[in-house]
């Protein structure tokens, strides 16, 4: 929350102009990734939302549930932050359904539908880089998701990891925690099994 002045000015300190930006690309929509979308879009008029359907379509009903993912969490961040019923109620551009592939600049990047963590998660894979964009289905540090809110499922989680796991990736780029560059072999399905007895 509060962040998008600071997201807009990051994309203008890599020189790109702002009237460059085409889409925005949501890997799932809980509060910490869409909490200052409005923000950003106000800036960046012209760009597209692309949202998985499993939770554009609550997006665009105005159903904040996946957003806050708990009532606990919907109340504090209300009493805290300000918001109001109805502020997450956005228009879906795109609607993905994963195994699209999107030309985007230069670069080729899969859509992999990636439920587990939010039930419209979604990954994107450059497989000329080996660049794996995976939401917060996986992290550094063998460390994944929550999978205990709104629309979450462990066993869906525990899927979306073994199928990551089946890509090549040499660059991890999650949402959360830190960039890996020189990702071990095996990482993400080391990290599958790591937790899969959990994952049910």
């Amino acid at each position: 929350m509060g962040k998008g002045q600071y997201k807009v000015e990051s994309i203008q300190k890599l020189e790109l102009d702002l009237s460059d930006v085409k889409r925005v690309i949501m890997s799932h929509t809980h509060l910490d990734h869409i909490g200052c979308l409005s923000e950003v879009l106000k800036e960046i008029t012209q760009a597209e939302l692309w949202v998985h359907i499993d939770e554009a379509e609550p997006l665009e009903k105005g159903d904040d549930r996946t957003v806050y993912g708990m009532d606990m969490f919907k109340n504090m961040c209300q009493g805290q932050y300000g918001l109001k019923s109805g502020d997450f109620g956005f228009q879906v551009d795109r609607k993905l359904e994963g195994g699209e592939t999107l030309d985007i600049g230069d670069m080729v990047w899969e859509v992999i539908h990636v439920p587990g963590h939010s039930p419209g998660s979604i990954a994107l894979y450059n497989r000329q880089e080996k660049i794996l964009i995976p939401g917060d289905v996986v992290y550094a540090d063998y460390a994944i998701g929550r999978f205990d809110l709104h629309g979450a499922s462990g066993a869906q989680h525990r899927e979306s990891l073994f199928a990551l796991a089946e890509l090549e990736v040499n660059i991890l780029l999650p949402g959360h925690n830190q960039v890996v560059g020189d990702l071990p072999p095996g990482y993400i399905l080391e990290t599958a099994r790591q937790w899969e007895t959990y994952l049910k």
